[in-house]
């Protein structure tokens, strides 16, 4: 079986996140969650880029920009949600921003309920 893209860094996250909802407990709003998982990831000592944007080109012209909530260590985008269930619309958003920013693994967390819900995307 092949292995885990950026298996540690994922089980970090997820942890980092289990963490964040263990102690805030579920029903705040997204950007809570957010900022507290960055702080939660940042004392575990990993680099975190929040609300970075990347330019969209389309045939050498900028077109708009993809605003990602967070990439950590460079490798892995991570999206804190508060949804009852992720849905095609948070699996294409991920999908759009791992092609824009060229990397191959991205996270949604779910922080609407009292066990965390995560899902990777992985292009």
């Amino acid at each position: 079986m092949d292995k885990l893209i950026h298996e540690a860094l994922s089980k970090e996250i997820i942890g980092a996140a289990m963490t964040v909802l263990n102690e805030l407990k579920p029903g705040l709003d997204e950007k809570v969650y957010e900022n507290a998982l960055v702080i939660e990831l940042k004392e575990r000592g990993h680099i975190v880029n929040q609300q970075k944007p990347f330019m969209v080109c389309y045939k050498g012209q900028t077109v708009g920009k993809f605003i990602p909530e967070l990439i950590v260590d460079d490798l892995v985008v991570a999206d804190p949600k508060v949804v009852s269930a992720f849905n095609e619309t948070h699996l294409a958003q991920m999908t759009g921003y791992l092609s824009i920013t060229n990397l191959r693994l991205a996270l949604l967390l779910n922080f609407k309920y009292a066990k965390l819900q995560w899902k990777r995307i992985v292009c």
